[in-house]
This record gives structure tokens, C-alpha cells and sequence, in this order.
């Protein structure tokens, strides 16, 4: 299926110098994962284990629910707890008697570490087993971290997947499962197109509730559809599942490029591909292209956040004609952003890490059009006359396969219209 996507420039990015920097870094810490993952998977209660700086933290950032009891909480270290005063295990174990005393339709529970262990005097994993032992078989209990210290912002997620991939069943079974948590709507696009080619069955990771039907063996087959899944990436791999290596499904191309991969595995001939994917392909492109309008012939710089930045900047090179100056991601591994690297046209420096600071100089340095970052950053970089994008957007809305293409393109086309309309305006 390699014939449906566009040849790759002669020469792209993945044997390009990457550089590497540590120091002070400037992201959102994992537990800001809870806020999309509580969503998607509809029977979990996500309690996080930390301070109160913790629950102000997810209650500003979800916003509050008036209608709904949220499917997420914190319970607070108070100072006797974190000086080892109090039994940390015995306060666990009775707040969560309480929560699932007061909440029957809670199936799975994440305990959800703020802190290193060290710090909050508590083995989270015997917790967790300790616990599922009690209340099996009507509530798994799982953990994971989202400490700022060990998790940049989307690491949440990927935490949160890996700790489910050890306890899914064991099965023979021919499958693809798609890991990543998507939009609904998204999703059911996606699993849509892979039907239309008869491409069957299809798992997903992760599940909207427990009972779904999902095992993973040496038959599995599965791909990302996130590039910061490296741990469940693992996870799975020792699993015995397989890897379908691809671009990430951004873009018009980056879509095609996915399904095509996935299509190749499944032996979908060129015809039945072709029939499925044209008119979505076409509106996908028309979409992009009122954006690009804007975009074409500007520069984009990327401050690394969410780890989507590598196949961002190969949308926004190949599909919107911007040229990126420097693509800055928190982690990169090869094995997931390869293919997209193989894709982004060289020219910009790739860099992994961050020393915030002499980041900021080589941007100043630079005056790119557009400035790809965090919120920490963004209003500051605003008051020196650069134009930029919230990266946290980039994770909050619905960007991914071809419907969503222009929605994607819009997003960074934006910014760069205001700031036209305010200096007409001047």
C-alpha cells in the first residue's frame, strides 16, 4: 500500500544531529492526563494521591462540573501523612472503602501517584494489590505516576495505558489494536474506515469500559495513533504483539500513510483502499488547503511539550508549506517517530530535552511567524511581538484522520490571521 502516500524527500530527518539538552523545562506534569482519560474511559475513577496543590491543580484545569460527579479526585496528603505520623496504607485503604461504597458503578480505580514514593510514604503497586484483592472481581485496581518530577504532560497517558496492558488476557487471536485514547467521534471514524476495508477485528486501548472484549499475544498486531506511548509501546512488545510502524495519522498524509501501513498487514487490495479512502482524502485536502492560504511561506517554531511535535511539523512542512526552524519534542524514540522523521524535509534543527533558556534565545534569535508552546510561555513571548500556539490545544481537540485535517491546519493558521487583523488595525 506504500503507493498511495507521496515519496518521502530524498533526504529527511532521521539520521539528522539531534540536540540534546537538560535543564530547567517548562511542561505540564502527567496528572494533567486525568482530564481527557477520565472521559474516555467511561466506568474508571482516577484518584490521585497528593496534596492540595494536586486538587487545585485537576479542578482549575477540568473546570468544575455542577451536573455531574466527576470521575476523578485526590486524596490529601496532610502534613502527618507525608511526616509518616499516620499508617499511609490504612488512610488509602479507608478513602477508598468510602469512594466505592458511595460509587457502585466505578469498575476500574487508578491510584494515581503526584509524587515519588519517597516523598508521600507509599508503595502505590502493594496498594493497588492489595486492594484489587479486596474488591475483585468487581473493581480492578491498577496505578501509575503522574508526578511532574518523573512525567512530562502527555507521559500521563501513556502511564496510564501501560499499567492496563500487564493484566488484559491472553489470547490467539488474529487482531489489530489501536492504542491511543481518541475523541469518540474520531474514533468511531476511524473504526469505520477500517471496516469499510474489511480490516477486522479491531481492539482499542483504551476500551470505553472493562467489559469490552480485548487479549493481546503473539497474533496481536497493533498501532499507535499517539507518538508519546513509548512505555505501552514496551509494554505491549513484551506482550508478544507486533508493532505496525507508521506516520502518525495528522494531515491528509499522515492518514493515508497510517491506514495504508495497517492496510498492507491486513492484505487489502490497492482498488478497496482506494475506494474507501479517495473522498475522504479529497475533502481532507480542500480543508487544508483554505489554511494554508495563511500558513504557506511562514516559519513555525517548536518548544517540546507533548511529543507531538515531530509529526506536526511534518503536516505543516509537507501539507501547509511552512517551514519549520526547529522541532523540539521531550523525548524522542525512534521506533515511533522514525516514520515521520523519514517524511519532514530537512532543515530545521531537531532537538530533544530542554534548557528552557537557551531555548528562548535561539527563538528570540530566530522570530519565527509562529512559536509552538506552553501556556508558561506563550504570554511572555506575546509581549516581544512573537505570534503563538497553545500546545495544550494541540491535545484537547480533535486533530486526528482526515476529518479533522482542516480543523488541525486551522488551529495554527489562527494566530497568525489575528496578529494580520491587529497590525491593520494599528
Amino acid at each position: 500500500m506504500t503507493d498511495q502516500t507521496p515519496p518521502p524527500p530524498a533526504i529527511g530527518c532521521r539520521s539528522a544531529p539531534i540536540l540534546k539538552q537538560r535543564g530547567q523545562r517548562e511542561v505540564f506534569c502527567g496528572l494533567t492526563g486525568i482530564i481527557w482519560l477520565h472521559r474516555k474511559i467511561q466506568d474508571a475513577f482516577f484518584l490521585v494521591v497528593g496534596s492540595r496543590t494536586c486538587a487545585h491543580l485537576l479542578q482549575s484545569a477540568a473546570g468544575v462540573m455542577i451536573f455531574a460527579e466527576p470521575r476523578f479526585g485526590t486524596a490529601i496528603l496532610e502534613e502527618s501523612d507525608l511526616a509518616g505520623l499516620n499508617d499511609a496504607h490504612a488512610e488509602l485503604d479507608r478513602e477508598v472503602e468510602r469512594l466505592l461504597a458511595r460509587r457502585p458503578d466505578i469498575r476500574q480505580l487508578f491510584l494515581v501517584g503526584s509524587c515519588p514514593s519517597e516523598v508521600i510514604k507509599l508503595d502505590l503497586s502493594r496498594a493497588a494489590e492489595r486492594l484489587t484483592q479486596q474488591f475483585a472481581p468487581k473493581v480492578r485496581v491498577l496505578e501509575y505516576s503522574g508526578s511532574g518530577i518523573e512525567t512530562t504532560f502527555t507521559q500521563g497517558e501513556d502511564a496510564c495505558l501501560a499499567s492496563m496492558v500487564p493484566v488484559l488476557p491472553t489470547t490467539d487471536a488474529r487482531e489489530l489494536l489501536v492504542v491511543g485514547a481518541l475523541p469518540d467521534v474520531v474514533e468511531d471514524q476511524m473504526l469505520g474506515l477500517l471496516d469499510d476495508m474489511g480490516i477486522g477485528p479491531v481492539r482499542v486501548l483504551p476500551a470505553r469500559n472493562i467489559d469490552d472484549e480485548m487479549g493481546i499475544g503473539e497474533n496481536t498486531v497493533f498501532a499507535l495513533t499517539q507518538p508519546f506511548l513509548g512505555d505501552t509501546h514496551a509494554a505491549l512488545v513484551r506482550r508478544g504483539a507486533r508493532h505496525i510502524a507508521a506516520p502518525f495519522p495528522l494531515g491528509e498524509e499522515g492518514t493515508t500513510a497510517w491506514l495504508a501501513a495497517v492496510a498492507e498487514e491486513f492484505g487489502v487490495d490497492a482498488e478497496t483502499f482506494a475506494r474507501v479512502t479517495d473522498a475522504p482524502r479529497r475533502r481532507a485536502r480542500q480543508a487544508v488547503a483554505a489554511a494554508a492560504e495563511t500558513l504557506s511561506g511562514k516559519s513555525v517554531f517548536f518548544f517540546p511539550d507533548s511529543q507531538l511535535e515531530i509529526p506536526l511539523a511534518r503536516f505543516l512542512a509537507r501539507e501547509c508549506g511552512m517551514t519549520p526552524l526547529e522541532v523540539g519534542s521531550p523525548y524522542i524514540h525512534d521506533t515511533l517517530h522514525g516514520p515521520d522523521l523519514d517524511l519532514l524535509p530537512t532543515g530545521p534543527q531537531i532537538s530533544e530535552g530542554q534548557d528552557v533558556d537557551l531555548q528562548l534565545d535561539r527563538c528570540r534569535a530566530a522570530r519565527p511567524d509562529l512559536t509552538v508552546c506552553g501556556l508558561g510561555l506563550a504570554n511572555p513571548l506575546e509581549a516581544e511581538g512573537l505570534s503563538t500556539k497553545w500546545a495544550i490545544e494541540l491535545v484537547f481537540t480533535p486533530v486526528h484522520f482526515y476529518e479533522q485535517a482542516g480543523d488541525l491546519a486551522a488551529l495554527f493558521a489562527r494566530p497568525i490571521r489575528r496578529k494580520g487583523v491587529l497590525e491593520a488595525a494599528e
